[in-house]
């Protein structure tokens, strides 16, 4: 019984699977450039032909007809990859896009599912829609903008990794557990799909925070906060982030940053590095 259900379990994922030479044909390189047919393309499939183009020198990537594969990018940690890959994805892509992801830059032309960017360590991911749960989780690197809302537990685990920062934009709204756990990082929660005065949705948000920060656009009152943040005035330095990367939002999705700026700011901390430090026996 127990052998049958890892076989099942197995074979759910990877039954199928062809070698490359078998799936050459959805792919078409011209040049610097190239096209992936992921109609009919297992996860594992569209990733090798991924790498396939990274090995190849392809500068740009096109994947077509994507229907729920997961892990599209996650495959391509190549040392001293030249040049890195710009994949852009038509379609709706699965869980953990980009999980690992080295580098390399995702667009998605559309929403996206739970897990972008799972302990994502470098590149960038730009979300043409919206995203599900859990995205950014245990990031240690990288940026991600996403256009619209995301999902519950979204930066959760966020942490910085030798000297890496990661940074997360997101330009609606946020549902519970919103930071949960943070241990580093930038995020920037910018409520544009909020009506005027509207709050925020999210609660709980911050809960077990401990590192990083939160920078929130609009209103929110105390009790959506967890008791391991407070707010803390804004700095200078502060504030020449959030242009930074306001400007960067409003390129990549058509926005008008002076509206944006005009909003009021909230930036969140942890009140402590060890919030759950009293538990332990040591």
């Amino acid at each position: 019984m127990v052998s049958s259900l890892k076989f099942s379990l197995r074979d759910m994922f990877l039954e199928g699977v062809r070698p490359l030479e078998k799936i050459l044909g959805y792919i078409e390189v011209k040049g610097e450039e190239a096209v992936i047919d992921a109609s009919e393309l297992k996860h594992k499939e569209v990733n090798d032909l991924l790498r396939y183009t990274a090995l190849n020198k392809v500068k740009k990537v096109e994947v077509i007809n994507v229907v729920g594969q997961r892990y599209i990018g996650t495959r391509l940690h190549i040392p001293n990859p030249s040049p890195r890959l710009e994949i852009h994805i038509k379609g709706t892509p699965g869980n953990d896009l980009g999980a690992f992801l080295d580098g390399h830059r995702i667009i998605v032309h559309g929403n996206a599912q739970d897990g972008v960017g799972n302990t994502m360590d470098d590149g960038e991911i730009v979300v043409h829609g919206r995203a599900g749960d859990v995205v950014a989780m245990s990031m240690r690197g990288g940026r991600i903008y996403i256009r619209d809302n995301v999902g519950y537990r979204t930066a959760i685990h966020m942490k910085e990794y030798v000297g890496k920062i990661p940074v997360l934009v997101i330009g609606g709204t946020a549902q519970d557990f919103f930071g949960e756990y943070m241990a580093g990082g930038r995020v920037i929660l910018l409520g544009l799909s909020l009506k005027e005065g509207e709050k925020h949705k999210a609660h709980y948000i911050g809960t077990g925070m401990h590192g990083g920060v939160i920078y929130l656009r609009g209103r929110v009152e105390k009790y959506q906060l967890g008791k391991e943040v407070g707010i803390v005035d804004m700095e200078e330095e502060d504030w020449k982030f959030i242009e930074e990367q306001v400007r960067r939002y409003c390129t990549y999705f058509n926005r008008d940053m002076d509206k944006i700026m005009e909003g009021n700011f909230l930036k969140l901390v942890p009140v402590s590095k060890r919030p759950y430090g009293k538990i332990y026996a040591y």
